[in-house]
């Protein structure tokens, strides 16, 4: 491949959006994988959220050109200046966006929830690789969009489950669908956390001049600023702008199966809990999925649960606050981030796994930026993470119209159910459309 300095007539931007390649090294640990000498240049990354987890983000891409900064809260973004004090400001994402143009190769998307497909999706159709936080998106519909568009203008992506690159899940996989308990065909997930719970604050306050409240709501409908209620760390437990602890963790805990098994999408979904509350989500929730057989996988019975409905046992034995069961004829296993069991204990007492056949993680953040500067793939691309996110958000859709789906994934339709659509797609704020 010839050198983007040369006299092709490539200038760096061009190069990069023509071949895929830039590179360099995340950090030294990159250089092991082959990145070649002609790959040294580092990618020019705009960061939208600077804080929390968006705070664990730009960490990930710090080892590239971190160009432009975006966030509504000047604490954040001023705090994040000081750390990469050649990188322009913005608090308008948009206007960054339109702004940056080819001075930018790649995203990082880490705001709220309902901001992520907005942002997401002006940046893939600028041609920008990104990486978002999940889940990916706010709807249903949303998911589509997006990886229909990522596939359309063949951008390099990756979803945030950050545990997706762990060891373990990579040895749970190869353990699952080796056949080591058989065929599965139920599986249990689990969360002890509940986001959820709380009424609207009858009366707003004026929002601290550090933030900028407007931006902040976005795509959402119009409220009050209400101290301690939303910004920060609080806006999940709202329908208008996350989806509770289903939205949370699931993307992180649901993805073990979802690859184990190579699940897509679930044609029933139906969800149980306490009472739909118009304006917050339940502080504990149970969803029900079937999938049906395919790629040589038999059908699943698919159970989720979270918060404060989460079980003490899960097909007959006793488990911690969070995990995964599998199901199988021939036995079960149990995992988490961190490790694995099968049952029952004396069969599997001598068991030893099969062969590694899925390579370990470069790590999360240096998998997507291999993949912007070489072409090479990525593990939660929005190709999969978006049929995740998908499955992830209708059990929400289920819970809210308390029916059970009979669900379309081709149409995006319940069919039979119309109040399904009101959850399945929303309407944004002039200027934050989707579509």
């Amino acid at each position: 491949m010839a050198n983007p300095t040369t006299s092709s007539g490539f200038n760096r931007r061009n190069f990069l959006a023509a071949s895929g390649v830039g590179a360099t090294a995340l950090s030294a640990g990159l250089w092991s994988y082959g990145i070649k000498a002609e790959e040294k240049e580092k990618l020019n990354v705009a960061c939208i959220g600077t804080a929390n987890r968006a705070a664990a983000d730009v960490n990930g891409v710090a080892g590239e050109n971190i160009v432009a900064i975006c966030d509504i809260d000047s604490n954040y973004l001023d705090r994040t200046a000081d750390r990469f004090k050649s990188a322009r400001k913005y608090v308008d994402y948009r206007e960054m966006l339109d702004k940056e143009g080819d001075k930018i190769d790649a995203v990082v998307v880490a705001t709220a929830d309902h901001n992520h497909a907005p942002a997401t999706l002006r940046a893939i159709r600028a041609g920008k690789h990104v990486y978002c936080e999940k889940p990916l998106t706010h709807t249903v519909h949303e998911a589509r969009v997006i990886a229909e568009a990522a596939k359309e203008h063949k951008v390099a992506t990756q979803l945030g489950t950050q545990i997706h690159a762990t060891d373990n899940y990579r040895r749970v996989v190869e353990i699952v669908q080796s056949g080591a308990i058989g065929e599965v065909t139920d599986v249990h997930v689990w969360v002890g956390k509940g986001w959820g719970g709380g009424d609207r604050p009858e009366k707003g306050q004026e929002p601290p001049k550090t933030l900028s409240w407007d931006l902040w709501l976005g795509p959402a409908p119009e409220r009050p600023f209400a101290a301690g209620r939303y910004h920060p760390a609080q806006w999940r437990r709202w329908w208008d702008f996350g989806q509770g602890t289903l939205g949370d963790m699931a993307c992180h805990y649901m993805d073990l199966p979802f690859w184990a098994l190579k699940l897509r999408h679930p044609t029933k979904c139906e969800a149980s809990g306490p009472p739909v509350h118009a304006e917050t989500c339940p502080l504990g929730l149970i969803v029900k999925y079937e999938f049906p057989a395919a790629n040589g996988m038999s059908s699943i019975n698919f159970t989720w649960y979270d918060g404060n409905l989460v079980p003490k046992q899960v097909a007959g034995e006793a488990v911690p606050g969070s995990g995964v069961m599998f199901v199988g004829t021939e036995g079960k296993m149990f995992a988490n981030y961190g490790s694995y069991r099968l049952f029952p204990r004396e069969k599997f007492a001598a068991y030893q796994p099969p062969k590694q056949t899925i390579a370990r993680s470069i790590g999360h953040h240096a998998e997507w930026i291999k993949a912007c500067k070489d072409g090479s793939p990525t593990t939660c691309n929005f190709d999969y993470s978006g049929a995740l996110t998908e499955a992830v958000l209708l059990g929400n859709v289920a819970y809210r119209t308390g029916q059970k789906l009979e669900w379309d994934a081709k149409t995006l339709t319940a069919k039979n159910s119309k109040m399904a659509a009101q959850y399945v797609r929303k309407e944004y704020r002039k200027g934050w459309e989707v579509a």
